[in-house]
């Protein structure tokens, strides 16, 4: 069996497949989260999203029309809630490309994101200068794109970027850490041929209360909920669901997009969608419809 481990994106990885990685294939991986980080990063000073934030213009990359059209979407379902021109949102709060975590005045971002990009299959043009940020389905994007540099490795495999999880054959089981305790599970699910993507409240945490997971509308932390985990054929659309499931219209998204989903209210209270066959250690509510996976429960 073959365990590959690194740091990328800021996030720990790991790899696991039937039998060691050959240096080329690690060389193809690394290359194509260079690619996509080069394209989509705020947070370095040479990426296509920072030079869009500072002049506007073009990005050419295959990910700009389904993570845009995904964007749509979440935006639609959320009321605008979840909206890709928030990294001025959150680097009012401090979260910015210096981690400087000092935080101003709240600022919501614009509501009219959908007039200032246009995009296509390949391509995305910003009118006028426009940061993007992808955190709301981004890393998901990235772990289907490394699933797809290693469709031709034989047997079984596991991306796991930080969590956010895609498995290709044999069955995985996750635990869904507690987002207020991680050496504790609210528990478990099995994966096969499927994502699991999740976000907390308790990851990326800085202040008094402030958090990564923004209000569009306001540029202010949400405070209903904790944590949610989302199953999903692939990992951008886990990843997505997962985000939306922080307002209303998430489960609703997820419901038309065919997504289990576990989430966790910042009091405790657990709910999942109809159906959905996670183990959970807690009570939950029969219907309704989650933070970071640890594959070692």
């Amino acid at each position: 069996m073959g365990e590959w481990r690194f740091e990328a994106i800021g996030t720990g990885w790991e790899i696991e497949t039937g039998a060691p990685l050959t240096d080329d294939v690690r060389a193809s991986v690394t290359a194509e989260i260079e690619r996509f980080d080069r394209l989509w990063s705020r947070f370095r000073d040479d990426s296509d999203v920072v030079r869009l934030g500072r002049s506007g213009g073009s990005l050419t990359a295959p990910d700009a029309g389904p993570m845009l059209g995904a964007y749509r979407e979440l935006d639609a379902a959320t009321a605008g809630a979840v909206n890709p021109l928030v990294a001025d949102s959150l680097e009012a709060l401090g979260y910015d490309a210096a981690y400087s975590l000092r935080a101003g005045e709240p600022r919501p971002a614009p509501a009219s994101w959908t007039s200032r990009l246009t995009w296509a299959a390949d391509t995305v043009e910003a009118h006028e200068p426009a940061l993007l940020d992808v955190g709301a389905l981004g890393k998901g994007r990235l772990v289907d794109r490394v699933m797809a540099v290693l469709a031709d490795v034989p047997g079984d495999v596991v991306v796991d970027a930080g969590g956010d999880i895609r498995v290709r054959g044999a069955g995985v089981r996750v635990a869904l850490e507690h987002p207020f305790d991680a050496r504790k599970a609210i528990g478990v699910v099995e994966i096969t041929d499927g994502a699991l993507c999740a976000s907390a409240v308790n990851r990326r945490a800085w202040g008094e209360g402030l958090h990564h997971v923004l209000d569009a509308r306001t540029g202010r932390p949400v405070r209903t909920w904790a944590a949610t985990w989302a199953l999903a054929p692939v990992a951008m659309t886990a990843d997505a669901v997962a985000t939306a499931l922080f307002f209303d219209g998430g489960p609703e998204l997820a419901a038309r997009w065919g997504v289990e989903w576990v989430r966790m209210t910042t009091d405790g209270r657990v709910q999942r969608s109809p159906g959905c066959h996670a183990e959970l250690f807690t009570a939950a509510p029969a219907a309704a419809a989650g933070t970071r996976g640890d594959r070692n429960p």
